[in-house]
């Protein structure tokens, strides 16, 4: 199969799981409510009794629930592939002359575009909260291209997890671990606050140097070494989820 087939098959099959979002915005919806919940709840409730220096808590937290807008989002890609998988349509393509791997790329693109809508309404109300920036754009496109990339990672995770779950409540469940992450972070709190354990486990995964990556952009402060560790971490889980997703994918359906 020529690489031209598998770019005009996987688009085709993109264009087909976009429409199936558009006639559900439910989902969209659905997953921007929990991250928004969660920015109204830590802002107005607890934002007053968190010391985050001379920069105002809407704009401190923001970058941990842009990451937990993505956690929440992917749950819907392992679903509706595991929702695929049941329904035999993976079996339909294989009698079809298209590319193998096409509906598997389908399903992560359409992921990336969920998300991003996602992203875009979260970041819309925080500026109705009083989040602001003085970002240009060359550091508005590099916060977009850290949330691309960990979008991607993610999703390749949850491509795992919707191959390999046995019921549906399986398929999404594997997202909460990654949604409560943040908060075991520098996400909503200082490091420097937590107790010795806590802080060395906060300080050393993978969302606490994303988010202070994102949050330096912001802020028109150096990232430092933060940057080179988010990119590691983002590069390196999506390396080993698509290599993970890709064999379970072609044991699944060989």
């Amino acid at each position: 199969m020529t690489t031209t087939y598998f770019y005009g098959d996987t688009t085709a099959l993109t264009g087909r799981s976009l429409r199936h979002i558009l006639r559900s915005p439910d989902t969209i919806i659905t997953t921007a409510v929990t991250p928004v919940a969660l920015m109204l709840m830590f802002v107005y409730v607890f934002g007053g009794a968190i010391d985050t220096g001379s920069a105002s808590y809407v704009n401190y937290m923001l970058p941990g629930i842009l990451l937990i807008t993505v956690a929440s989002g992917i749950a819907y890609t392992s679903y509706r592939l595991f929702m695929d998988m049941q329904g035999g349509i993976f079996e339909r393509f294989q009698s079809m002359p298209i590319a193998r791997s096409s509906a598997l790329w389908a399903h992560v693109l359409t992921s990336l575009v969920a998300n991003m809508i996602s992203l875009v309404v979260v970041i819309a109300i925080a500026l109705l909260m009083g989040f602001r920036t003085g970002a240009g754009v060359l550091a508005w496109l590099a916060v977009a291209g850290i949330l691309v990339l960990f979008t991607l990672a993610l999703t390749w995770v949850a491509v795992i997890a919707g191959l390999s779950a046995k019921t549906v409540d399986g398929a999404g469940a594997f997202a909460y671990p990654l949604i409560f992450l943040p908060f075991v972070s520098s996400a909503f709190v200082p490091t420097d606050t937590m107790p010795g354990p806590v802080r060395w486990f906060a300080e050393n995964q993978p969302v606490t140097s994303i988010v202070n990556t994102i949050r330096a952009l912001f802020a028109q402060q150096p990232v430092g070494g933060d940057i080179w560790i988010a990119l590691a971490w983002c590069v390196g889980i999506l390396v080993l989820a698509y290599v993970a997703a890709t064999a379970v994918y072609n044991r699944k359906i060989s």
